[in-house]
């Protein structure tokens, strides 16, 4: 049976989805964008600052399931620009360790949600 995850220590949905569905030991999240949980404000001062909010949303969403980054088995990183890939990678690895990193694609694409510059969903399991 699905459980839904939600926490207050990451953004609210926009729309009609949940921060996360735990289905068994397997969570699906929904990608975060770089809203600050408790005003709604989007945090882009530049790249490296948006796509650290970005991973403490998504940080809070897996504490919230009990899980964290060890658990990350999956991701996928949604940006505007491929020239950014350099700065989001090097914020976005610090959260993993190398050895163990999770499976991932990084795609660019023409928009995205409240026109930010990157998204993450991930893959976790227990």
């Amino acid at each position: 049976m699905k459980k839904i995850i939600f926490t207050d220590k990451a953004p609210a949905p926009i729309g009609p989805y949940n921060q996360a569905v735990l289905i068994g030991n397997t969570l699906y999240t929904s990608g975060q964008i770089a809203l600050h949980p408790a005003t709604m404000e989007l945090i882009m001062d530049d790249i490296e600052v948006e796509t650290k909010q970005v991973m403490e949303n998504m940080k809070a969403v897996l504490e919230a399931a009990e899980m964290s980054f060890d658990n990350v088995v999956k991701t996928t990183i949604f940006i505007m620009d491929m020239g950014d890939f350099a700065r989001i990678n090097s914020v976005y690895g610090s959260y993993f360790d190398e050895q163990t990193a999770p499976a991932r694609e990084t795609v660019q694409v023409a928009g995205l949600p409240k026109g930010v510059n990157v998204e993450i969903s991930m893959i976790a399991v227990k």
